[in-house]
């Protein structure tokens, strides 16, 4: 096996799962006590979800050699180059669905970290709790099927 595709296969089936759970825990803390502190771990874990996702785009963005875009609007620019499909280097690594979930997420994490936790609702985050789950497994089944594919190519298969 090709090692810089096997490793990053291997990154990749590293599982988000724990940060999930942690936002849902808090959460649910967060609606018995009405204590605005649970809300800023909620809000952390979030933006702590999309980091790691986000973590492994760049990953996948520097192995396969395509670059990282930069620029103001580099957050936005890296998600739509995970949907793309780079011809001559890989096939898209996400679905339009799943960048669309990860959009939500990728707002939210700007709002974390450029404005003051007293100014975060705590509808919006709830909301963005209550979705969290599917948009991982969204995350999931694309970066297995691409991890797979990563194989296959490493393997001369594909």
């Amino acid at each position: 096996m090709n090692g810089p595709y096997a490793a990053l296969a291997g990154r990749i089936r590293v599982a988000l799962e724990r940060v999930v759970q942690r936002a849902n825990i808090l959460t649910e803390r967060a609606q018995q006590t009405n204590d605005d502190g649970y809300w800023d771990g909620v809000a952390l874990n979030l933006h702590g979800f999309y980091g790691g996702v986000e973590r492994i785009f760049e990953d996948i963005a520097r192995t396969m050699g395509e670059g990282v875009p930069e620029g103001s609007v580099w957050h936005r620019d890296l998600l739509v180059q995970m949907e793309a499909d780079v011809v001559g280097l890989r096939p898209p690594v996400i679905r339009t669905d799943t960048r669309n979930c990860l959009e939500a997420y990728r707002g939210f994490r700007h709002i974390v970290r450029n404005l003051y936790t007293f100014n975060l609702l705590p509808p919006r985050i709830m909301g963005l709790t209550t979705g969290l789950q599917a948009c991982l497994a969204d995350v999931e089944q694309d970066l297995v099927e691409f991890a797979g594919i990563l194989e296959r190519m490493s393997q001369g298969t594909d």
